[in-house]
């Protein structure tokens, strides 16, 4: 029914009525509205003015309850009014892709079926909203008044620390002077056979590159007996790894174009818009560790940016009530879980305790605080707790912020955070003091409750469970040579001499680890019980996977000790990866080193290429190539400057 018929007052007067005012332009309407006013003896009455007034009221009134009182409203607003034109917009974008752009949406051409299906993805996006709406409700009703203060205050968190991400987004990173860096290129070994030596590592390094490039090219890794790709579920759908962990070492071995070709697909096909879980600890010493290398040792700006995109899309797994992040997160909906077999839902040690080192770059490349906020939150967890016997468990709960299960381990598990506390005292140009206090009361209770000495004299660390020791120590542990012996020089004085030789004690042992094999290349793990010494005793620990731990305790003890019985330990293993490692299609695990016949698991390893054969070149040139008084290494091997007091980390000041 006209709305003249209902409100005579509404009649309009000869050439122009509500309608023409409405969608006109002319001057003079009343707030914008378009309703035009009438001179002379038709213009409305007081009376009639204020009856309009009160239908416009209520006519606004119901429009702005309907928005702000109905469930989710916004969404469903954003659903009804958007949603439909984006889903037209994405049909008509297909449509060009198969040439059919003749056929077009908004009544240019959109079918009758076309339309009602898009009105039926409407009508589906807008119960699917009501319904979350509705549940979202009913779980914060079943809420303690404290669980929803505190999830207040971290959407708050998230809100802010949303605003400072896009205004670094709209702004662009800020802008740093690079320089260039200290000695990320070494000069030629002065000795003819340690040249040779060194070749013949760059030589492997690009047996191992030209293959995953030939059979697994933007693949994660290579498959180097059947000849393809290899995907972790660590990395989600994320693609590359090899490549991106690749960067430095292809850079300090001076490897040039493939260098360049890495670069180029980081460029067009790097890609961190998954909807995808991912393992945050794998992806932060991987991906965040090999781009922030890239880019401190060469200024491109593509790599600070990929990396500082990355670190971002990690953040939300911060978002439990302890700051515990946790181990798993999908990328695209915010989404942290812990694995399912770690000590009823906790996080573990190695994992939340390797972010420090690059959570602190991202800090430091991006101008933004939150990153390194994070990381220095759960020193705060973890300074807050008692420690039994002064050891961290490998178990922490997110949500009570409690320990798990009580086991240590310097191993799987554990390995990483020791390292990050010690390096992380150095990197900060020794300025980070209660980082060096972590880290030494740390060794003080490893010393005292799990290194032991074998009968036959062999040092080693054991696994502590509840008190009770478990004669075991696993190929990750090896790592810890090389950390007793780096921090050395930051022990009192009294200590020094004896963390070297600690450091000397741990190269052994694991030596003998790989010495006791057929293969001469070490099991995952070995014992010292049921008398044998340093010698796998179960199936399930005879495996070699190329990892780099035993070769990283050598590259150090060479560097800092420069006794010659490293040197010549790490060409052994060289020859033993040469001999049983090295396939037509690249580097391959093996089963079982202690047959005479390989028996292959067919992965090359993305860490192979980042850190065995990087210690490996590093042992085989001269200390002026990454002098550690200027880097530090992750636990992946990617290089970090140290960060100097005067912010001259970067700077060349020899000639």
């Amino acid at each position: 029914m006209p709305m003249g018929g209902l409100l005579p007052m509404f009649n309009s007067p000869p050439g122009g009525g509500l309608g023409s005012g409405l969608g006109g332009g002319g001057g003079g309407s009343i707030g914008g509205l378009g309703i035009r006013k009438v001179a002379g003896p038709g213009a409305f009455r007081l009376t009639e003015k204020f009856v309009l007034l009160l239908v416009f009221s209520a006519f606004i009134t119901l429009c702005f309850g309907a928005i702000f009182f109905l469930p989710d409203s916004s969404k469903l607003l954003s659903g009804v009014f958007f949603h439909s034109n984006s889903a037209l917009q994405t049909a008509s974008d297909h449509k060009q892709g198969l040439g059919l752009g003749g056929i077009g949406v908004g009544g240019k051409g959109e079918t009758e079926g076309e339309g009602e299906r898009a009105a039926a993805d409407n009508l589906a996006k807008i119960r699917e909203d009501h319904e979350r709406a509705l549940r979202e409700a009913k779980e914060t009703l079943q809420k303690l008044p404290e669980e929803i203060q505190k999830d207040i205050l971290q959407e708050k968190e998230q809100v802010l620390q949303n605003e400072l991400l896009n205004k670094g987004n709209a702004g662009g990173l800020p802008h740093l002077d690079f320089r260039p860096p200290i000695g990320a290129i070494g000069r030629e070994p002065t000795d003819p056979e340690i040249r040779l030596k060194r070749a013949k590592i760059k030589e492997m390094m690009k047996h191992a590159w030209d293959n995953y490039k030939h059979y697994a090219w933007g693949l994660n890794e290579l498959k180097p007996i059947s000849k393809k790709g290899h995907s972790s579920s660590l990395f989600g759908n994320i693609q590359g790894a090899t490549i991106v962990d690749a960067l430095d070492t292809l850079y300090i071995m001076e490897m040039k174009e493939e260098f360049k070709e890495a670069k180029e697909w980081i460029e067009k096909y790097l890609d961190f818009n998954v909807n995808a879980e991912i393992s945050v600890f794998e992806v932060n010493i991987r991906f965040v560790g090999g781009l922030l290398s890239a880019y401190y040792l060469t200024g491109e700006e593509i790599f600070r940016r990929k990396a500082v995109e990355l670190g971002e899309k990690l953040l939300p797994a911060f978002h439990t009530p302890s700051g515990i992040p946790w181990a798993l997160l999908n990328l695209k909906s915010g989404i942290g879980r812990n694995w399912p077999w770690a000590s009823g839902g906790s996080s573990i040690l190695a994992e939340f305790g390797t972010l420090h080192l690059e959570f602190v770059h991202l800090s430091h490349l991006s101008g933004n605080p939150v990153f390194a906020e994070k990381v220095f939150g759960i020193r705060n967890v973890l300074n807050s707790l008692d420690k039994p016997q002064g050891l961290y468990p490998n178990y922490l709960n997110p949500s009570s912020g409690q320990w798990g299960q009580h086991h240590v381990s310097v191993g799987g598990l554990g390995d990483s955070f020791y390292e990050y506390l010690l390096k992380a005292w150095l990197m900060s140009d020794k300025t980070d003091l209660e980082a060096k206090k972590m880290y030494f009361a740390a060794v003080q209770a490893i010393e005292t409750h799990l290194i032991r000495k074998s009968s036959g004299g062999l040092t080693y660390i054991a696994e502590w469970k509840g008190g009770l020791l478990e004669h075991k120590m696993g190929h990750l542990t090896c790592f810890a040579g090389g950390m007793f012996a780096l921090g050395a020089a930051c022990a009192s004085p009294e200590l020094t001499q004896h963390h070297i030789e600690l450091g000397a004690e741990i190269a052994r042992t694991c030596y003998e680890s790989y010495n006791r094999t057929a293969m001469k290349l070490g099991p995952e793990a070995f014992r010292f019980d049921g008398g044998v010494e340093a010698i796998a005793t179960r199936q399930s620990e005879k495996y070699y996977i190329l990892r780099p731990e035993v070769v990283e305790t050598y590259m150090y003890m060479w560097r800092l000790t420069h006794d010659p019985k490293y040197r010549k330990w790490a060409w052994e293993a060289v020859e033993a990866l040469e001999k049983h490692c090295r396939v037509d299609g690249g580097y391959s695990g093996l089963r079982d080193v202690y047959l005479k016949q390989e028996t292959y698991d067919d992965v090359q390893q993305s860490f192979f290429l980042a850190e065995t054969l990087k210690y490996l070149y590093l042992l085989f040139s001269d200390d002026d190539l990454l002098p550690l008084e200027h880097w530090i290494f992750n636990t992946e091997a990617h290089l970090l400057p140290v960060l100097r007091k005067g912010g001259q980390e970067l700077e060349e000041n020899h000639k």
